[in-house]
């Protein structure tokens, strides 16, 4: 046994100095987990703001640290009054080197974020338009051992790039105090800036560089080297967002006959008020005359029953259903805190992470979500009959709530949320259909949940170590 131990030993130390080798190699060899830098491409007014914070927004809710880097933002801090299209000029020698200083800022802050604070993704936010620029930026990747990927937008249709200034670009600070027709007319003039040095990414040119070219909003696409899980994802994602207006009606059943009693999950059909909330959905719907709507339900009777007095065809989704409580399922809050303390005062202290014995937590439901928003974004006009655990992640992913936030999010019982997306968030609208409703929101405890001492000191009660044994060593 001791010749084992000491091949062992000899093995591990063989092992460090190797994970050493590769450690000290980082400046060259990507690591299979190393974080990924996300390059935006393409000229003013071509979306890239848009796809970064949806990219940031999706990433982050699928459970992936990301922050967006946006260089106009180090410009407008670093100069604090833009006076016209002319900083941009090619030729303006003191322009080029703000612009390159805030790009390095920018840069040295993706470093601390990537290598310091445990981001795993950064989206860099710049024109990024000719070669070099994109060069520099690869070395730097290489240099820290991050992986590049880039996204290029690219647009040649008028309209999309003039709506684009009129819904976005207005509203900059950079026009803050400048009437429509100049904005317009100097940011036309900022773009020419760019056209006469910009290079596209090229097939041949750059067939070693990790991309996705996304051309005309969506109409056609190019992908090139994707190399890992992550950047499969991204590319997933980018080829199912578009820019079509449309509204996203988020509302859950009506009241069912356990919500009446207090009781979580379970299966059961509505209630009198639940019906009479179905009945006033139908006529809302009508009111509202949404072209080509779509309904879509859970598998469990209180919502398939909320959709049948619609009159419209649905779809059911098993992804939809509600949270699984596992052994707590049907049981009042009281009865859980009685019965399972320990799972109750755990549930408190990280209730996004917290999973029911047996069940599932609400970062499990994300995963079982991401089917469901990726399908939301490709869709149009869409009403989603769904739960309240349901309705908390659906509505964190579209205005941008934290993991910590999430579970807390107000839905109520008889109430539609009516979410139409903007160019860089998502207009919210609360429709209450005035149908009386049991309330099931638990608020957040007020002082942070500390562990009740009692239950790790040795003479706690032989029924919570009976209880512990059975749902943490089992």
């Amino acid at each position: 046994h001791m010749t084992e131990m000491h091949q062992l030993t000899r093995t591990k130390q063989t092992t460090l100095k190797s994970l050493n080798v590769c450690v000290s190699l980082s400046s060259t060899v990507c690591m299979t987990n190393c974080p990924t830098l996300i390059v935006l491409v393409g000229l003013p007014a071509r979306g890239k703001t848009y796809i970064s914070k949806k990219l940031t927004r999706y990433l982050n809710w699928i459970g992936v640290p990301t922050k967006e880097f946006n260089v106009g933002q180090y410009r407008r801090e670093c100069l604090k009054i833009y006076k016209s299209f002319e900083f941009f000029r090619p030729d303006n020698e003191e322009g080029l080197k703000i612009r390159r200083q805030c790009a390095m800022a920018a840069l040295n802050d993706v470093r601390q974020y990537l290598s310091v604070e445990g981001g795993q993704v950064a989206v860099f936010d710049a024109t990024n338009t000719t070669r070099e620029r994109r060069g520099t930026i690869v070395k730097f990747a290489e240099q820290n051992g991050f992986k590049v990927f880039f996204v290029e937008s690219v647009c040649e249709d008028p309209d999309v790039i003039a709506q684009n200034i009129v819904q976005v670009k207005l509203g900059s600070p950079d026009y803050i105090h400048t009437n429509t027709e100049e904005a317009i007319e100097d940011f036309m003039k900022r773009i020419k800036c760019y056209e006469s040095s910009y290079q596209p990414l090229d097939e041949v040119l750059d067939r070693d560089l990790s991309y996705i070219k996304i051309m005309d909003v969506g109409r056609r696409y190019l992908v090139n080297r994707v190399l890992d899980h992550i950047q499969s994802r991204i590319v997933y994602y980018l080829m199912n967002i578009h820019i079509t207006p449309r509204s996203i009606y988020l509302c859950r059943h009506g009241e069912s006959d356990l919500n009446i009693k207090g009781r979580i999950g379970g299966d059961s059909g509505l209630s009198a008020r639940g019906k009479e909330f179905a009945s006033r959905l139908r006529k809302f719907i009508q009111d509202q005359n949404i072209k080509d709507l779509k309904v879509w339900t859970s598998q469990m009777k209180r919502t398939i029953q909320t959709a049948e007095c619609l009159g419209v065809p649905y779809e059911q989704w098993k992804s939809l259903n509600e949270i699984d409580a596992g052994v707590c399922e049907e049981m009042m809050y009281e009865e859980i805190q009685e019965h399972y303390p320990l799972e109750f005062a755990l549930r408190d202290q990280d209730k996004y992470r917290y999973r029911y014995p047996k069940g599932e937590s609400y970062e499990d439901l994300v995963q079982r979500l991401e089917p469901v928003i990726m399908e939301l974004e490709r869709q149009e006009n869409v009403l989603v009959i769904c739960h309240q655990a349901v309705m908390r992640c659906l509505l964190a992913y579209f205005l941008d709530k934290t993991a910590d936030e999430l579970p807390y999010l107000k839905c109520s019982l008889h109430s539609v949320l009516k979410l139409t997306p903007m160019a860089y968030g998502c207009k919210v609208e609360s429709v209450c259909l005035g149908v009386e409703a049991v309330n099931t929101h638990r608020n957040r405890p007020e002082v942070g949940i500390t562990m009740n001492e009692k239950l790790f000191q040795p003479a706690h009660s032989p029924d919570v170590f009976k209880f512990v044994v059975k749902y943490h060593v089992s």
